[in-house]
């Protein structure tokens, strides 16, 4: 179920390389990754799983609601990570040539499709 709401994820998004689904806990769940694309995602999923809950932390100790979006531009990527529920996450990443405003709509469309599926 989730490799196919990932793969459609990708592949209707311009410069996407791939989609994760991961534990804040750095255990992935699934993943989908583009046959051409020079990229570790599940390293790239557990490195920012750490940063992702220190800004989640700090942002229930600056009680400013729960955190629900993060993205990160690097010179080659973005990488744009939404929360799903309290122990996951989904992450898409995008070639910096890609379209970075397309990928945070379908992240937001598919959200609900993948926390339902996580149930």
């Amino acid at each position: 179920m989730f490799d196919v709401i990932l793969e459609r994820l990708v592949n209707q998004c311009p410069g996407s390389l791939g989609a994760l689904i991961m534990g804040f806990d750095g255990i992935g769940i699934d993943e989908y990754v583009i046959d051409h694309a020079d990229l570790d995602l599940s390293q790239v999923g557990i490195e920012y799983s750490h940063v992702i809950k220190e800004i989640r932390n700090a942002s229930e100790i600056l009680k400013i609601g729960n955190l629900l979006e993060v993205s990160i531009k690097t010179e080659e990527y973005y990488v744009i990570i939404q929360t799903l529920t309290e122990e996951y996450f989904v992450a898409l990443v995008i070639k910096r040539s890609g379209n970075f405003g397309k990928g945070r709509y379908l992240l937001l469309r598919e959200s609900f499709e993948l926390t339902q599926a996580l149930s």
